[in-house]
């Protein structure tokens, strides 16, 4: 089991635990990481954009000129794609990007880039995250005492003064245990945990 070394809100160093190998110490499977992040920003695509085609753009029901005899190419409408106002060439249509990876295969991701996290030492263990108030600048202060300031924070429960102090800053998104995800994990460089998320995270994915 790897050890950790566990922070107060000051930075310093309190205590050591040691982390579950079958959540923070697996074989890292970077095909499932990938496939797991393209299907969460799958999922997020909208996939409302819609143009028109020539059979849909209104107008254009009459030739234009004779076919023969203008001295012009032959038109057969004006709502045709090389027309100004004409209907789109292969025009996108509503869709939906989804697509499904089994449970099995989300957790092995997940164990993953933890894993990967941990052996990098991104991995950052706090015994307690408690603000008495909803204080933007303290949130920071922690952050600059944990030498760090692009970071993802995993709370063991709705804590709402963290959660509302950390909602300003740009480069910090707060979550929950059952929140957690791939692309979080990855996108940011630092995984704050509390002590508790992380008996919980090991409950959960053991």
């Amino acid at each position: 089991m790897a050890k950790v070394a566990v922070y107060n809100m000051e930075g310093a160093e309190v205590e050591s635990i040691e982390l579950n190998d079958s959540v923070f110490g697996v074989e890292i499977n970077e095909h499932l990481v990938h496939m797991a992040v393209l299907q969460q920003l799958a999922n997020n695509r909208q996939g409302t954009q819609k143009a028109k085609t020539r059979s849909e753009v209104r107008g254009g029901g009459r030739k234009p000129w004779r076919q023969k005899g203008t001295g012009h190419a032959r038109q057969g409408s004006t709502r045709a794609p090389q027309w100004t106002g004409g209907g789109m060439v292969f025009a996108p249509t509503p869709r939906d990007y989804s697509f499904k990876i089994n449970k099995k295969e989300k957790r092995i991701a997940l164990k993953s880039v933890l894993t990967s996290k941990v052996s990098e030492e991104k991995f950052v263990v706090v015994d307690d995250l408690k603000l008495d108030e909803i204080k933007t600048k303290k949130f920071v202060e922690v952050l600059n005492n944990l030498k760090t300031n692009k970071a993802l924070v995993v709370l063991e429960d709705m804590n709402k003064n963290v959660i509302a102090s950390a909602k300003n800053i740009h480069t910090v998104k707060t979550a929950q245990v059952n929140e957690l995800n791939v692309y979080d994990v990855l996108k940011y460089d630092t995984v704050i945990v509390t002590k508790a998320a992380v008996k919980n995270i090991e409950e959960v994915y053991a």
